[in-house]
């Protein structure tokens, strides 16, 4: 049977090639997926894509096993966040070992490390013939908005046999995580009629418009501070909405034709996104309004780019206790404040945890790493996995 001393040094092979993948959300993951595509045929593991609309990215599902329920889904994301501007002491696409007993690179925690670690882990598992299948899903797209999961899940739960349980391996120190804050993500664009500045009365600022807005934002993200459940697990204990995004206007002098903005939504378990956000829904609606009514070609509007939903930590989980199990983690109950797929998947209907090798402190800064130690961690965890498939509990 296949062990940590084993899959480690495979995965951390396995690492340098992700790394080396050029995968932020702004290109196309497929060159990643072409070298898992033929790594798997290597060792005769049967695959998968789901592209998005264009072909120009796409999931990828494998499937380690028999055609049976019961299984376990590895999940992770292919996607990284982008290095410009970034001070990195060392190129972010070739993974670094440095004498501090770190790896660095760009997604080696968030989150390479543990899809490195899944496929590491494929040609023991597929050599112990396991009676329950291991089901691999890489998606696309994770860091914009969780964008490709929602194609990837319906298929798992419309051609698979049902699998057991979800583990998705955002960065988590290999400890269980039950429960995620969900992510609305939306932009605003507030068109004005261009005017000389001296001439208020011929055009309207789209800039001067927009203030409101962005103050009623900023009110309303006071107001979900004040009314923090202070029983909440999360940190911080509300509902965050933060402006991430502002761009508008062409000069000092000119009555700005238009005013964008971007910004995001994060709601506990609980908490309905839609109705937070419905009264300024209504203000904006009531802006275009009258911006109509001045000049026909003015308005505002809002456009919702991307909905993700809460992980709930679920009442005796069976993904949870899996992965303590598998982690030898019996630590208390915990939740992290960031979005995950981990939601869709258990809005799908699976049970589903988070556990995977690092810190998100480390993630989507300069000089990200994951210690070699979380990956000999990941690596216990794949062994005791592959002796859990072949035993066919």
């Amino acid at each position: 049977m296949s062990s940590a001393e084993i899959l480690t040094p495979r995965a951390l092979d396995i690492l340098a090639q992700l790394v080396a993948f050029d995968t932020t959300s702004r290109n196309s993951n497929l060159a990643l997926i072409e070298w898992v595509e033929r790594y798997l045929d290597g060792h005769g593991v049967a695959h998968r894509r789901v592209p998005n609309g264009d072909g120009s990215k796409s999931n990828l599902i494998a499937t380690i096993g028999p055609a049976v329920e019961g299984g376990v889904v590895l999940s992770g994301h292919t996607d990284v966040v982008p290095v410009d501007g970034q001070a990195w002491t060392s190129d972010p696409f070739v993974l670094t070992a440095r004498d501090d007993g770190r790896l660095y690179g760009r997604g080696t925690c968030d989150m390479k490390g543990f899809l490195a670690l899944a496929l590491a882990a494929a040609p023991d598992l597929a050599a112990a013939e396991p009676r329950k299948p291991v089901h691999l899903a890489f998606s696309y797209d994770e860091e914009i908005g969780c964008l490709g999961a929602p194609d990837m899940i319906a298929t798992i739960a419309r051609e698979l046999p049902r699998p057991a349980l979800v583990v998705v391996g955002e960065p988590t120190m290999m400890e269980a995580v039950s429960g995620h804050k969900g992510i609305s993500t939306f932009t605003v664009t507030v068109t004005g009629k261009e005017a000389h500045s001296s001439q208020t009365h011929l055009g309207v600022s789209a800039i001067m418009e927009a203030i409101p807005l962005l103050a009623a934002l900023q009110a309303l993200a006071g107001r979900l501070e004040a009314e923090a459940d202070p029983a909440s697990p999360f940190l911080p204990r509300h509902a965050t909405l933060t402006v991430g995004l502002l761009n508008g206007g062409t000069a000092g002098n000119i009555l700005a034709r238009e005013c964008s903005f971007q910004f995001d939504l994060r709601c506990p378990p609980g908490q309905d996104r839609r109705a937070i956000i419905a009264p300024f829904l209504e203000q904006v609606q009531a802006l275009d309004g009258r911006l109509k009514a001045r000049f026909p070609e003015a308005g505002a509007t809002v456009v919702q780019r991307s909905g993700s939903p809460p992980l709930s930590p679920e009442p005796d989980g069976v993904a949870e206790a899996f992965a303590r199990r598998l982690a030898g983690d019996n630590g208390p109950a915990r939740v992290v404040p960031y979005a995950a797929e981990a939601g869709q998947f258990q809005e799908a209907g699976f049970s589903t945890v988070i556990c995977g090798p690092g810190s998100i402190d480390q993630a989507h800064q300069a000089d990200e790493y994951v210690d070699r130690a979380q990956m000999e961690r990941g690596a216990v965890f794949m062994a005791r996995l592959i002796d859990w498939a072949a035993r066919g509990e």
